[in-house]
């Protein structure tokens, strides 16, 4: 297993694997998303930007992993009202979009790095912050698996704290269901 910061001919050769592994982990709770793949192709070439970051895991040559992140004010349009009664400016913020990892593959440190990777880079880039968004879910939601782990401490652990109030709002057809809904993420951030 290793873990491999994709760029260039390399990222855009690995998106539509990418968007692959984002609709099969994101099927799983919390998330519970029924995703598309024309949809995530677009999503992701945004982070065929410089300033992005695509942090994979492989085993081999198969990529079972992937975290991503951005500055936050290339959301602006997502976050801002968010962020608007904080006292740190988006321009100082990096966005750890997502990490997505195969479940077999869990537990074994991967977590750390791809944190690891994005807070690097965060740096690298001058933010001051790190933050990113988890999906809210009710704990009696009917599609909670009975061994659902919750990731609280593993962020806390990393340094990270819940923004109180600051939330977004994104749509997702969720899976068996018909329509987009609207779901709720709260924000978790640290100093860098």
């Amino acid at each position: 297993m290793r873990v491999e910061v994709l760029t260039g001919a390399r990222l855009r050769a690995a998106l539509e694997d990418v968007a692959r592994l984002r609709i099969a982990v994101f099927r799983d709770w919390p998330y519970l998303y029924d995703g598309d793949l024309s949809y995530e192709m677009r999503y992701l070439e945004a982070y065929l930007d410089p300033s992005a970051v695509v942090v994979a895991a492989l085993d081999g040559q198969r990529i079972v992993g992937v975290a991503t992140g951005m500055a936050m004010e290339a959301h602006a349009d997502d976050f801002a009202a968010a962020f608007a009664d904080r006292p740190e400016p988006l321009s100082e913020i990096f966005y750890c979009a997502e990490s997505v990892l195969l479940p077999e593959f869990r537990g074994q440190g991967l977590g750390h790095a791809f944190f690891d990777a994005r807070e690097d880079h965060a740096r690298a880039l001058g933010r001051r912050y790190s933050a990113f968004c988890a999906v809210i879910r009710d704990d009696d939601h009917p599609l909670r698996p009975a061994d659902a782990r919750a990731l609280g401490g593993f962020w806390r652990g990393r340094g990270y704290a819940p923004l109180p109030g600051v939330t977004a709002r994104f749509d997702w057809k969720d899976i068996g269901t018909v329509e987009h809904a609207s779901h709720e993420l709260q924000f978790w951030m640290k100093a860098l």
